[in-house]
């Protein structure tokens, strides 16, 4: 953890235990000094105290996961500013202390009312809230001048000193202040309650599912704090009310908090969003996984089409005037790649505007997912050019070796044969002339002549066997089987010649798999199989050797693995120790049969 965050949390703590410590302080106090047949139920009692330990407990929440630090604080505040009638029995004598308290003590409602303004981005959101705000905090101020100056020591439920500050008294105007500011306060939650409500009830699902349990904690608070405020102007009992109010107070951070975890968790479900088209942007699944994230049915994803110079839908459709106005409700954003290219634009509920940071996570899962799309074909285009780089390669190695071969036949070889013919007659002309010495020299140069022209011969094949150029694989693999000094069983069924390309690579993979098996397998007995299955070559080599082979064995195998995949096939070796090796190669067909 890094040392300024874990600072962080240390204040934090401190601050919370602060707050917590003086509300209990207040409570217990309060209670313990208040006269026992004067005391209010204990569960009552014990209900009051648990509202601000809620807000306590929700502002270390809020501050965790909140997008700003002024829900938190006002949570905080709130504890500090939840002061119990009973309070006045500890501070009653100290008349410098009670009027400034007797000022403040209905704070909270403000704070709690706030607190339901800046739900849900921490930060009032337009002129409404403000509007509110203001009038809520004025009240305030005029009712907390009015206490401080007029109250009297019979404006609380205990036998206080005489008010330090009063410079007068007017009982009617204090009265009507204290009246006033409750049903102020009372009438600006129910219009909050009310605004809330409405516009959930009329909003989109994502609206909903953002602000889905505050409207109900606080129209409760509202309608409940109306009624004690009509029972307090005709000093009726509201004990029941009392205590629903209590719970609809500690509801509201618990809604508030629950909120931004449900908006965190939409957040969250942008990585799902990227797991679903880490493959690439599919327009179609792309725009269908979008709103199923956002929970928002409405969304709509717009490609830019860099050849028509607009966005347009999956479909090719391009997009409405009113959709590019970001009329009826709707927000747009705009995605761009680094280089500021435009890629998509997206058409979302305005409410998801309140979520920047949930945009800005989609925004760079789209960019990134064309991103992986572009490099994955960009990558399957490099590929696509090095596999037939590399075929092409092949295909001019076979055709190289076909022609040193035929130059070698026609050329060399030729000349070779014509020279032993011509030494052939010098001799026989040599014996007849009675030149005994000189006709066995040429005897032997004609030996020695026939030796390079069989190594001239066995060259050329090595280089490129001319039954295969005559026979294909029907011919040329029972020829190279019967070279191998480990006896080989040959099962040829390729019906019809190959390409030319598929016949070479086959046979040179053959060739070098029975030098493996004549080299290192100790084996006394070897099969080789070649037939076209489907549209593939299947070829199969097995020997009954000491086995504990594998493609990274030697550079035997590793030549066999490279000239297969040069043409696109799969190589695979089976070779347990002690029970022979089985080399099983698919090379797939570039054409028809050609009989």
């Amino acid at each position: 953890m890094a040392p300024g965050r874990k600072g962080r949390i240390i204040r934090r703590t401190i601050t919370i235990t602060l707050a917590v410590a003086l509300s209990l302080a207040m409570e217990i106090g309060g209670y313990l000094a208040t006269p026992e047949a004067e005391r209010p139920e204990l569960s009552y009692s014990t209900l009051h105290a648990m509202v601000p330990l809620v807000f306590a407990a929700c502002a270390g929440v809020a501050w965790h996961i909140g997008p700003a630090r002024t829900p938190a604080r006002l949570m905080i505040a709130f504890v500090v500013l939840w002061i119990p009638q009973s309070i006045y029995r500890i501070i009653g004598e100290w008349e410098w202390v009670w009027p400034i308290v007797r000022g403040v003590d209905l704070a909270w409602a403000v704070i709690a009312g706030i607190l339901v303004l800046v739900y849900p981005k921490g930060t009032f959101s337009g002129r409404f809230e403000r509007t509110i705000a203001a009038i809520a905090l004025g009240s305030f101020l005029v009712n907390l001048v009015v206490v401080v100056l007029f109250a009297g020591p019979e404006a609380n439920p205990c036998d206080c000193s005489p008010n330090a500050y009063r410079i007068g008294e007017a009982p009617v105007l204090f009265a009507a202040v204290d009246m006033g500011y409750r049903v102020v306060g009372g009438a600006l939650a129910l219009v909050i309650a009310g605004r809330l409500l409405v516009r959930w009830m009329r909003a989109s699902v994502p609206a909903r599912t953002v602000a889905f349990l505050m409207p109900v904690a606080l129209l409760a608070w509202a309608l409940t704090l109306a009624a004690q405020a009509v029972n307090y102007a005709t000093a009726a009992e509201d004990g029941v009310l009392a205590t629903v109010s209590l719970v609809a107070i500690a509801s509201i951070p618990v809604s508030f908090d629950a909120g931004i975890a449900h908006t965190r968790n939409m957040r969250a479900r942008v990585a799902d969003l990227m797991r679903i088209t880490r493959e690439g942007a599919d327009r179609g699944l792309w725009a269908e996984s979008l709103a199923r994230t956002l929970r928002d049915e409405s969304v709509r994803v717009y490609w830019w089409d860099d050849a028509k110079g607009r966005y347009a839908d999956a479909a090719g459709s391009p997009i409405s005037e009113a959709d590019a106005d970001g009329q009826h409700g709707h927000g747009l954003l705009p995605v761009a790649s680094p280089l500021g290219a435009p890629i998509a634009l997206i058409r979302h509920d305005r409410v998801l505007t309140d979520n920047m940071r949930l945009l800005d996570g989609v925004s760079s899962a789209l960019r990134l997912s064309v991103d992986n799309g572009r490099l994955r074909s960009e990558i399957e285009r490099t590929l696509e050019h090095v596999r037939q780089s590399r075929q092409r390669i092949v295909e001019a190695g076979v055709e190289a070796r076909r022609r040193i071969e035929r130059d070698l036949h026609d050329g060399a070889q030729q000349h070779l044969v014509s020279l032993g013919m011509r030494l052939r007659l010098a001799a026989n002309a040599a014996r007849d002339a009675g030149e005994t010495g000189l006709a066995e020299d040429l005897e032997e140069t004609i030996a020695t002549l026939n030796q390079a022209l069989r190594e001239l011969r066995e060259l050329a094949h090595g280089i490129h066997p001319s039954l295969l150029s005559s026979g294909g694989l029907a011919l040329a693999v029972p020829e190279v089987a019967g070279r191998c000094p480990v006896p080989v069983e040959v099962e040829v069924q390729a019906e019809g010649r190959l390409p030319e390309i598929i016949e070479s690579t086959a046979y040179f993979v053959l060739a070098e798999a029975l030098a493996n098996v004549a080299k290192h397998s100790r084996a006394t007995r070897a099969w080789v199989r070649a037939n076209v299955v489907a549209d593939e070559l299947v070829l199969e080599v097995r020997d009954n050797g000491v086995g504990g082979t594998s493609v990274d064995a030697g550079t035997g195998m590793l030549g066999i693995a490279d000239r297969v995949d040069a043409v696109g096939g799969t190589i695979e070796v089976t070779s347990p120790p002690g029970a022979g090796t089985t080399v099983s190669i698919r090379i797939p067909l570039a054409g028809p049969l050609v009989e």
